[in-house]
């Protein structure tokens, strides 16, 4: 049977200790954690109070060398530092996105490292997203006539992610499009097709602070879409939608896991094994495998 993947990690927040939880809460399985850094003392007394068996290592590069396999959830900016250092020591690479923060640097980095990482998008093994390709498979949608994204919040950051608000509502590193509309512009590329011919407008209402909306439209093969994004005009925390329009009907995903389907009176109806994001999180929640990271779970480079 073959040993577990050494799996370190870099950045101790939100997504790190999810990722340490998946790992180790569950039974044994293909991964095996090899150790976690974080700059923040504070971030470190953390995941010791919750994890102390997990060893704490000094620096990036004391993880580095003691991983197969670097799980980076530290903030975007430094995201590509990291995974050079991984690549460049013969390890593989799984990214937080957004994968960088800038679009030249990013796509140089993507043609250099090949296949030797991958960017974490979890609709990639997500139960309503496998709904929603059946249901296109077998004909209820038909032909696709064009697909409009929402996403709206309360307040940006959403309230879980209140300790990282210093860069999440920053306009060099944050924003709700770049943490969320990310999630939805994938789908888009994996159901319809590439993304091409954007125009957009953002709205930056607050200095030095993230978008608090934004308005676009570009094309997923030659799909027309459609996106809205707004803060402030939803009493929820956190609401979305992706929904496809075709000949035959259409069919969506709303708040990250339910898949719906519209029937011949107009209404939506959640598919039969429909459950809430709360719900589904943990089934969809893969770290990286062997010497390559799962695309059940994550996105090439």
């Amino acid at each position: 049977m073959p040993q577990p993947v050494a799996l370190g990690i870099v950045g101790a927040g939100i997504m790190g200790e999810r990722m340490l939880g998946a790992v180790l809460d569950g039974a044994p399985g293909p991964v095996r954690i090899a150790g976690v850094w974080d700059p923040s003392p504070g971030a470190m007394d953390r995941i010791a109070a919750r994890f102390p068996a997990v060893e704490r290592h000094l620096d990036a590069a004391s993880v580095i060398g003691s991983s197969e396999c670097l799980y980076i959830a530290s903030p975007p900016a430094s995201h590509l530092g990291y995974a050079r250092a991984a690549l460049q020591a013969g390890k593989t690479a799984f990214v937080e996105k957004p994968l960088a923060v800038d679009l030249d640097e990013a796509r140089a980095f993507v043609k250099a490292a090949g296949n030797q990482g991958t960017v974490n998008f979890p609709f990639a093994s997500s139960l309503g997203v496998a709904s929603l390709r059946d249901w296109m498979a077998q004909g209820e949608v038909g032909r696709p006539l064009g697909v409009r994204i929402e996403v709206a919040f309360r307040a940006w950051p959403r309230p879980w992610q209140a300790d990282a608000a210093g860069w999440l509502d920053g306009r060099a590193e944050g924003g709700f499009t770049r943490e969320v509309v990310s999630h939805f512009l994938f789908l888009c590329r994996r159901l319809v097709g590439p993304l091409t011919g954007l125009k957009a407008r953002a709205d930056f209402p607050e200095d030095g602070r993230s978008e608090r909306w934004i308005e676009a439209t570009f094309s997923a093969g030659n799909i027309p879409v459609t996106l809205v994004g707004t803060v402030g005009q939803t009493t929820r925390d956190d609401h979305n939608s992706w929904t496809l329009e075709g000949e035959a009907g259409a069919v969506r995903l709303c708040d990250w896991a339910i898949a719906e389907r519209r029937l011949p009176g107009g209404e939506f109806q959640p598919a039969p094994d429909a459950v809430s994001n709360e719900q589904a999180s943990p089934t969809i929640w893969r770290p990286c495998r062997r010497r390559s990271t799962s695309r059940r779970s994550s996105r090439p480079f």
